[in-house]
């Protein structure tokens, strides 16, 4: 579960400041999707960089399975991030000299030195994560021989690779075409419901908010229920 409670985050501009997020909440549920949709610049990277505890808020909590995200160390932090949050960006950034199936081992091994039993076991949970996201026969292909759908399918299998409770999601459709988009988000709302993770996703793509669980609106850094989702 993720849960964030009178989120406020601002950024200097000259001599005035500028408010990303202003006094947001927010609750996402195991095995459920909330969607964040708006007009660029209205903050909703920064909600995602907030939620996924890569960037503090001046004012507010940020609490992941419960555990408040503010009160932790830096290290605290990055293992918890590490070890409960998969995050997505908009774009793939996937390491131009690895394979797919190297992309996700990496993954595994950050912060560790890895036995060869372990080295067996990643191999084998990467190859199950490739396949669940249907590019397993790419597992040897580097990313430049891959089309830009199935380099998002492997940055979705490689936010999978530690196991998250939380996906955080970054417009992972913008740089495809509407059928391949709409396989993603398929893929997205599929991963949810089977492994039981609570996903928060940015959108600009109107088309995909039918299938969430909830719809939120950010207008200038306020977050509110989508009207669309309101009137239902």
């Amino acid at each position: 579960m993720i849960e964030l409670r009178d989120v406020t985050l601002t950024y200097p501009d000259g001599d005035s400041v500028i408010t990303a997020i202003n006094a947001a909440s927010l609750i996402v549920l195991p095995g459920e999707i909330t969607a964040i949709t708006g007009p660029s610049g209205s903050g909703k990277s920064s909600l995602l960089a907030v939620a996924s505890t890569l960037i503090s808020p001046e004012q507010g909590s940020v609490l992941i399975n419960g555990t408040a995200a503010g009160g932790l160390a830096r290290r605290e932090t990055a293992a918890l991030r590490r070890d409960q949050i998969g995050i997505v960006f908009q774009q793939a950034n996937l390491l131009p000299s690895l394979t797919a199936l190297e992309q996700l081992e990496l993954m595994s091994h950050l912060g560790s030195t890895p036995s060869n039993r372990s080295r067996a076991q990643t191999r084998a949970k990467a190859i199950e994560l490739l396949a669940a996201v249907g590019v397993e026969k790419k597992a040897k292909k580097r990313p430049h021989a891959l089309s830009g759908g199935e380099r998002q399918r492997v940055n979705i299998a490689r936010a999978f690779m530690n196991d998250p409770s939380v996906l955080v999601v970054d417009e992972p459709t913008s740089a495809l075409d509407q059928e391949r988009g709409a396989a993603i988000i398929e893929l997205v709302i599929d991963l949810t419901r089977t492994r039981n993770v609570a996903t928060l996703l940015v959108t600009h793509d109107r088309s995909h908010l039918p299938l969430m669980d909830t719809v939120l609106s950010m207008v200038d850094g306020n977050l509110s229920v989508h009207e669309a989702a309101a009137a239902a």
